[in-house]
């Protein structure tokens, strides 16, 4: 009986996601990668290439289905979050939270008015910013791609790649799609996640 206790005990456990993000006090899932930050947009630009990296912001909310499927089955496989960690300084954004966010156009705002400003729709939802962003412009308005919901593996680690990349700007005729395309082709599984 005690055999079989601990077999089960066993399987569950290597069942587990490896890195399984906590929740934090808001209700959010919280990583290692996610940088707690005075959400000032140039503020954080600033550090993200202080640091050769790239700014990503991350909506999410209390309860997303979604949310918690991305932090416990994508997020914590070993080559996301690393890639993650290495290329990215990411911060997360509460959909309805009332914490102060200033716009790269200035304009202070909570996280719920900011992201009604943004239009953002779906959590998770992923922005990417470019390394310089103009005055007067917004974050939507800058972003150089957005990921509006949750997605496989190989989807999540080639957008965060194209981006790192800078595909977005070269001038080959290979958008996001055709580079997923390829990169499915490459991993040669056949499939898409």
């Amino acid at each position: 009986m005690l055999r079989n206790i601990a077999k089960v005990l066993m399987a569950a456990m290597l069942a587990a996601p490896l890195s399984a993000a906590e929740l934090g006090d808001d209700g959010l899932h919280k990583t290692a990668w996610m940088r707690d930050t005075f959400k000032d947009l140039r503020e954080d630009l600033e550090e993200a290439n202080g640091e050769g990296k790239r700014l990503a912001l991350i909506f999410e909310q209390r309860g997303c289905i979604y949310c918690t499927k991305m932090h416990e089955e994508v997020f914590p496989r070993p080559e996301i979050s690393q890639y993650i960690e290495e290329n990215f300084f990411v911060v997360q954004l509460n959909l309805y939270g009332d914490v102060e966010v200033t716009d790269f156009d200035g304009e202070a705002l909570a996280e719920k008015d900011m992201a009604r400003k943004w239009g953002v729709l779906f959590t998770p939802t992923i922005l990417f910013l470019p390394e310089e962003v103009s005055e007067n412009v917004t974050a939507t308005e800058a972003a150089v791609a957005m990921m509006p919901g949750a997605f496989g593996g190989g989807t999540t680690l080639d957008m965060f790649t194209w981006v790192n990349e800078k595909r977005y700007a070269l001038d080959n005729g290979e958008d996001f799609q055709r580079y997923h395309a390829r990169r499915i082709r490459e991993r040669n599984n056949g499939s898409a996640d």
